[in-house]
């Protein structure tokens, strides 16, 4: 159980209080050498003095309102930081306030399959067509929202297709947000994002080690050309294995070793293409199902500056709008379902989808368009607009900037909306569930703050709600940029708000 920590400087005794001897009590008003003892220190000037002792360089901000909006702490409340997560408040909330039924089945971004004829081809082409879900899904205990159910439906229709084609060209090619960190482009952080998504974007690679001195054993399928350069350590060594995979390219290089003894280790490969992934999977179900596949694999992109809604394959176009050709459509479950998982489990790719279909709104689902439905929706949510900027949905991009100010006036703002409670409760509780699970345990913030996380290289964040020891409900944001390498802010961040909240 994590303890909450008192700083050590408050613990430290002056040396007079050791010495041997009677203690002389100063006189009230007075100190030890007769001077006039300080004045208690105001709830803002202890959190002031707590955050002094941060390493040296972090930045922080803090705003903390009460019920009716009245300040209780503010420090640099009007500074603009890098959010990083933070950054998913405002995105579903937006998406709450602009997107229909988010109760509902999201019936208008199923994925759907046709089969379009073309000159001189054995058989049709099977054309996915993405329509911006993050959520389908090729894993054999699939139930809903299924890749396997198109498979089905084609399988049903044809014997024999020619290309199995992936067409995500209802959005522009913009697969990497701007400002992304490079060395996130390839990892599960950082996966490309795409009209057209299966598996979060993502596959899981697992090795276990085999005899010493031998390659260990991979398991990641095949749509990766494999190289394995890694070796099996003797037992009790330290597991040390990397993953390269050049942007775009296909070929996977393991290295690195893993302990003889080692139970096993996996991480997540983030996919490049999403559509070309998706249709890939998609060939290999319909061949399962007794489909002859006698084309290639091959997908349809726009361009990222083509942000109309014109595409260049006018015969999927046709088969997308009009639903000629069209023999199933999938139905993916409500976003308000999505929203959950977005915030409690920081969920990257289903945020950036889900900041692209804000841009479907009034243009063509880019990032440009996107952005500008945010705008517009927080001025008149009275936001001022020197308080954010955005070019993502996700908080991937260190191009974004919030303020304390306008996350609280945002988190306030949440708090009179129909659709409020819904979202306050898609956030991860203190020690209880989501990205904060294992935080605030053993405080008298346990199970009592309601946050958003956010962690980017040098960047934590936390805004949200907490009740105070009398019972009273706090909106509070809380951000930290500029942390030295090697250090950490976090169990400081606790700390102050742990003080706070105490002290109401």
């Amino acid at each position: 159980m994590r303890k909450f920590l008192i700083p050590l400087a408050l613990l430290i005794l002056p040396a007079s209080a050791l010495a041997d001897g009677p203690v002389v009590r100063p006189a009230v008003g007075q100190t030890s050498v007769g001077m006039p003892a300080p004045r208690p220190q105001t709830l803002q000037q202890e959190v002031e003095a707590l955050l002094a002792g941060a390493p040296q360089g972090t930045r922080f901000g803090l705003l903390v309102v009460d019920e009716q909006g009245r300040v209780v702490v503010s420090v640099n409340a009007d500074q603009r930081f890098i959010p990083a997560s933070n950054t998913k408040m405002f995105t579903t909330a937006a998406a709450y306030a602009l997107l229909w039924n988010m109760d509902k089945p999201d019936v208008m971004a199923g994925t759907q399959v046709a089969l379009v004829q073309g000159k001189g081809r054995q058989g049709p082409d099977a054309v996915l067509i993405g329509r911006g879900d993050a959520r389908m899904s090729s894993a054999p205990d699939c139930e809903v929202n299924c890749l396997a159910q198109l498979a089905d439906a084609v399988a049903a229709k044809t014997d024999r297709v020619h290309d199995v084609v992936g067409d995500d060209s209802h959005w522009p090619d913009q697969r990497w947000v701007p400002g992304m960190s490079w060395n996130n482009i390839g990892t599960d952080s950082g996966t490309a994002v795409s009209a057209l998504n299966l598996d979060d974007n993502e596959l899981l690679i697992r090795v276990t080690p085999t005899a010493e001195g031998k390659p260990p054993f991979l398991e990641i399928g095949d749509y990766f050309e494999v190289v394995n350069e890694a070796v099996t350590a003797p037992a009790g060594s330290k597991t040390a294995l990397f993953v390269e995979r050049p942007v775009n390219g296909n070929r996977l290089r393991v290295y690195g070793s893993i302990a003889a003894d080692s139970k096993g280790w996996s991480d997540r490969i983030g996919i490049d293409d999403p559509a070309h992934y998706t249709a890939w999977v998609f060939r290999k179900m319909l061949i399962a199902r007794g489909v002859k596949v006698t084309g290639k694999v091959r997908v349809v992109h726009r361009a990222p500056d083509e942000l109309d809604r014109a595409v260049p394959d006018m015969a999927l176009a046709k088969a997308a709008d009009d639903r000629e050709g069209v023999i199933m459509s999938l139905t993916p479950p409500p976003l308000a379902e999505d929203v959950v998982r977005i915030n409690k489990d920081s969920q990257n790719v289903h945020a950036q989808v889900l900041f692209r279909r804000l841009g479907d709104i009034e243009g063509s689902g880019s990032e440009e368009w996107a952005a500008q439905a945010l705008n517009g929706l927080f001025e008149k949510a009275g936001i001022p607009r020197s308080g954010y900027d955005f070019s993502d949905g996700s908080g991937m991009s260190t191009y974004n900037r919030i303020s304390p100010r306008a996350a609280v006036l945002l988190l306030r703002w949440i708090d009179g909306q129909p659709w409020g409670a819904a979202w306050y409760a898609s956030l991860p509780v203190a020690g209880k569930d989501g990205t904060l699970r294992r935080r605030f345990i053993g405080t008298p913030l346990e199970g009592k703050l309601f946050a958003k996380t956010g962690t980017l290289n040098a960047t934590n964040t936390l805004s949200g709600t907490f009740t105070t020891r009398s019972g009273r409900r706090f909106t509070f944001a809380f951000l930290a940029n500029d942390v030295p390498n090697g250090t950490s802010v976090l169990w400081l961040m606790e700390a102050v708000l742990v003080r706070i909240a105490m002290a109401n």
